[in-house]
């Protein structure tokens, strides 16, 4: 409030007892008036969504397997990386477009799958779809998406869209849900590896997490439409398959086949021998197996291994634009991703609330290429990057 007696500290103004204040004095000191500060970074949002969102859907988001040692590495790890810039470069245009399967998008920045979004927004992944459509950048929808396929291909009939299956136990259901895609327009197939078992979540034990009773899943339920159990029931994941099912799965679709999830060289020479088009090298963001290599940490290995003979894309840490940057110069040919896009999700009706994220980042990107002295996409090389010796 306005002081009505003089003050010996600067910047006061002694004010007559009668002087009257403006009408909408209140809005200088009440907090709903005062206009909320812009979201300027993804880890604004962060913050944002754990604010607004119920404990047990944020637990659930952020956390990790056991101890959450890898979930936090994979930012950690991004920060042991240092820049190389090269300056007096004419970067007046800056070109941040690139391709991902022959697809052109505008930034190698795309969205990894994550499962459930309807617990972050009421159209859950039909605002993803819609955000990534606008973006102009592809977009990976989950076996275990809360809307329906065709759903989300009629909100964002543009968009390039991948699908991502978790190889059921039921073979069956594995190759009607390959048809489905393949008939809606979706662009490749990524097979999910790291996940024969789901991990242990003690965040999502302590909430006595139950999805299984609140969403069942509608292009998994429309198989088995009578029967009334949850779907982890339902629908177990094949602890079984592996790489000799490979052939199988190529057998019955004309998709490009992406693994995601390798996280070695070994497993990125065996899927260069099984003739897969791509790798995403991904720890599941740390969700499944904990103290494994940060995502970042694994890239090199698996890039060097492929020896170019496919795409290489990586997730997991991505939360600024310099780690853009610093993931395709150790040779990443886009990055995904996942936990910043649903924290998007939960802020200004969902879709816009992505939008931002991705244009945040991508902006973020396009500084941090000029900054380093390239001009495009192609110029970014393991030369821009030096790792701390700290």
């Amino acid at each position: 409030m306005f002081p009505t007696t003089s003050s010996s500290e600067p910047g006061f103004q002694q004010l007559p007892l009668n002087t009257t204040l403006p009408r909408d004095w209140k809005t200088l000191t009440s907090g709903p008036e005062i206009p909320e500060m812009p979201l300027v970074c993804l880890t604004d949002f962060q913050a944002y969504a754990q604010k607004h969102l119920s404990k047990s859907t944020w637990d659930y988001i952020e956390g990790g397997a056991d101890e959450c040692f890898t979930r936090d590495d994979n930012i950690t790890a991004f920060k042991k990386i240092r820049l190389r810039p090269r300056y007096l470069k004419d970067v007046q245009e800056v070109d941040t477009r690139t391709t991902v399967q022959g697809e052109e998008i505008t930034a190698p920045i795309c969205i990894s799958p994550t499962g459930f979004h309807c617990l972050v927004w009421p159209d859950g992944e039909m605002s993803t779809a819609r955000a990534a459509q606008a973006a102009g950048i592809c977009y990976i929808t989950s076996t275990y998406a809360s809307c329906a396929l065709e759903d989300i291909v009629a909100t964002a009939p543009r968009g390039l869209r991948w699908f991502q299956l978790y190889m059921q136990s039921d073979k069956q259901l594995n190759k009607q849900l390959v048809q489905k895609v393949e008939s809606l327009g979706f662009k490749a197939l990524v097979i999910t590896v790291d996940v024969p078992k789901l991990g242990n979540r003690r965040q999502d034990i302590q909430n006595q997490l139950d999805l299984k009773m609140n969403l069942l899943l509608k292009d998994l339920r429309s198989t088995k439409e009578k029967n009334p159990m949850p779907y982890f029931q339902m629908f177990p994941i094949d602890a079984s398959f592996c790489w000799n099912d490979l052939s199988w799965l190529q057998s019955i679709t004309r998709l490009p086949i992406i693994l995601k999830g390798i996280l070695t060289k070994e497993d990125a020479e065996l899927a260069v021998k099984h003739n897969v088009h791509g790798i995403i090298v991904s720890n599941h963001g740390g969700r499944q197996l904990d103290d494994v290599l940060a995502s970042i940490d694994a890239l090199a290995e698996v890039v060097a291994a492929v020896k170019g003979k496919m795409e290489v894309y990586l997730d997991g840490g991505i939360r600024t634009g310099n780690d853009v940057l610093k993931a395709l110069a150790l040779g990443a040919k886009c990055v995904f991703l996942g936990r910043p896009i649903l924290w998007g999700l939960a802020y200004k009706q969902g879709e816009y609330g992505v939008e931002e994220v991705l244009n945040i980042i991508k902006n973020e990107f396009h500084t941090s290429m000029a900054l380093t002295g390239c001009r495009s996409v192609a110029e970014i090389n393991q030369d821009l990057i030096q790792f701390s010796r700290l």
